[in-house]
């Protein structure tokens, strides 16, 4: 696989969790409330990585990256990176309280009973 590894991972997490989206987690319907919450951290990181790919702090092997870079050397699949793996994150937390919801509410009609 070599240069395209990484994308692959990343496209099989959003195919994994792309499920949770059709289960109603609503996040992708959401985009500026998605927005929102991935811009400002993605921000910070991808300023973060830049910083310390000119400082020679940290790289990334030729033979793993497509070769694509942003400015400041920051390969494209990190900028994916800081975009998909929240994304993810998101769904999960968004059909994890759904479910306890769901869960709560039932309970709570039982209870009623």
């Amino acid at each position: 696989m070599g240069k395209m590894e990484y994308l692959f991972v990343l496209a099989a997490c959003v195919l994994v969790t792309l499920p949770l989206e059709l289960a109603g987690a609503r996040v992708y319907r959401r985009p500026r409330r998605l927005a929102r919450a991935l811009l400002p951290v993605a921000t910070v990181f991808l300023v973060w990585d830049a910083v310390a790919i000119a400082g020679g702090v940290w790289g990334y092997a030729p033979g793993l990256v497509t070769g694509i870079r942003a400015p400041f050397a920051v390969p494209l699949e990190e900028i994916l990176f800081f975009i998909v793996i929240p994304i993810c994150g998101v769904l999960t937390y968004e059909i994890v309280q759904i479910t306890l919801g769901a869960f709560q509410r039932r309970s709570r009609e039982a209870v009623r009973r």
